[in-house]
């Protein structure tokens, strides 16, 4: 296996544009500006790949034949309602189709990097379209990316893939598309399913019949800090994933959980975002010989957060972490400047945060976080072979 790491890349990336909408290109556009002033895409052994579109049987493999056709002729129709298409969250826009088999199709070439060795691990940042389901648009996602590539890991030959989603909105298409199939666990940490969409995400959703326990989900309360999020994440995530003995982990980073974030509750920092990425990477070294795909998702503080949580996710993937110290370049913020988008450029890498946590233990007085994290373990750990109280587990 090569120990390069692939990113996915293209200018082209940035069609999947909705207009004025939450879920604007130019976070991916100065993430990847960002990555390029901090050197993370001239790193040795780091090669930018570009894409090419899904075809029709790569997105047949999760999608419905017959909501292939609406996406393609929704944008030559201007009365086209149906397939959650033509909603303010999933307005229907010109070259619909294409851009979002692009993303598809740049997210399968990560995963094919990485299965067949070319790469040790892989990111596409413009993907994580984890809301999109086999036969409607959701949730400002219209394929979605990350099933596709699973499906075709499990075509190339994998017989067990891990997904795990960070995103502050359940991985909830992702979840449905793979309900019965024992082959791939989905992990979704997410805000509570009670205060945000897609209202799903509770701990007792763990698989259909013959897949129970392959669904995993950790929902937090609102207001949830980084060392909450970190207690949770690594009181669920190792142990289910070690449970399961993935071949290769696929995961969806949406950077929506941070504080500053406009469409969520969560009180994450950039810190706890890049602390967070650096735990998967070990996952994948530990459990898949480092095979790791990685994407974006949600995000939508545009300037102050995005750019920088997917640099740091850059970077891990492709050596060594960004200090946090570290000052973005004046010529990102020259650019970010020259877009006249009105927002605070961020001086550094940092929230000056620490992301440390305590790791859970099952006993003391429960607070939010803690009875969240035991009613995760109590409902899907015994399914998985585990003791949802003891802490080695």
């Amino acid at each position: 296996m090569s120990d390069d790491t692939v990113v996915v890349w293209d200018e082209s990336l940035l069609a999947y544009d909705m207009g004025d909408h939450p879920l604007d290109p130019i976070r991916v556009e100065l993430t990847i500006a960002l990555a390029r002033e901090l050197g993370i895409l001239d790193r040795p052994g780091v090669r930018v790949v570009k894409p090419e579109p899904a075809d029709d049987a790569l997105l047949t493999r999760v999608h419905e034949p017959a909501y292939l056709a609406a996406v393609r002729n929704a944008p030559r129709d201007p009365l086209f309602a149906g397939y959650g298409l033509g909603t303010s969250d999933n307005p229907v826009f010109e070259g619909m189709h294409e851009s979002s088999a692009l993303i598809a199709g740049a997210t399968v070439a990560a995963a094919e990097a990485v299965w067949r060795g070319d790469a040790r691990r892989a990111v596409n940042v413009a993907g994580g379209l984890h809301h999109a389901m086999s036969a409607r648009a959701s949730g400002f996602c219209v394929y979605n990316d990350p099933a596709v590539a699973i499906a075709r890991l499990l075509d190339l030959g994998a017989e067990r893939v891990a997904y795990v989603d960070v995103d502050v909105h359940h991985g909830d298409g992702v979840q449905q598309i793979f309900w019965d199939d024992p082959r791939v666990l989905t992990v979704s940490v997410h805000e509570t399913p009670l205060a945000l969409f897609p209202g799903t995400g509770f701990p007792d959703e763990t698989g259909g019949p013959g897949a129970q326990g392959t669904a995993v989900n950790m929902p937090l309360p609102p207001g949830v800090d980084d060392s909450g999020w970190q207690r949770a994440f690594h009181a669920i995530v190792p142990s289910v994933l070690r449970a399961f003995r993935p071949q290769v982990l696929v995961s969806q980073c949406g950077a929506d959980g941070h504080r500053l974030d406009p469409l969520a509750d969560l009180n994450l920092t950039v810190d706890g975002q890049r602390a967070t990425y650096l735990a998967m990477r070990a996952l994948a070294d530990e459990l898949c010989d480092g095979r790791w795909v990685a994407t974006g998702g949600g995000g939508y503080a545009l300037v102050e957060v995005v750019p920088r949580a997917w640099s740091h996710l850059l970077a891990v993937a492709t050596g060594d972490p960004i200090d946090p110290a570290t000052l973005t370049p004046p010529g990102w913020r020259d650019l970010v400047a020259s877009r006249r988008l009105g927002r605070e450029v961020p001086l550094r890498m940092t929230d000056d945060a620490d992301p440390s946590y305590e790791p859970w233990q099952p006993t003391g007085e429960p607070n939010a976080v803690d009875r969240a994290i035991a009613a995760t373990r109590k409902t899907v750990f015994p399914l998985l072979g585990l003791d949802p109280h003891d802490p080695r587990d």
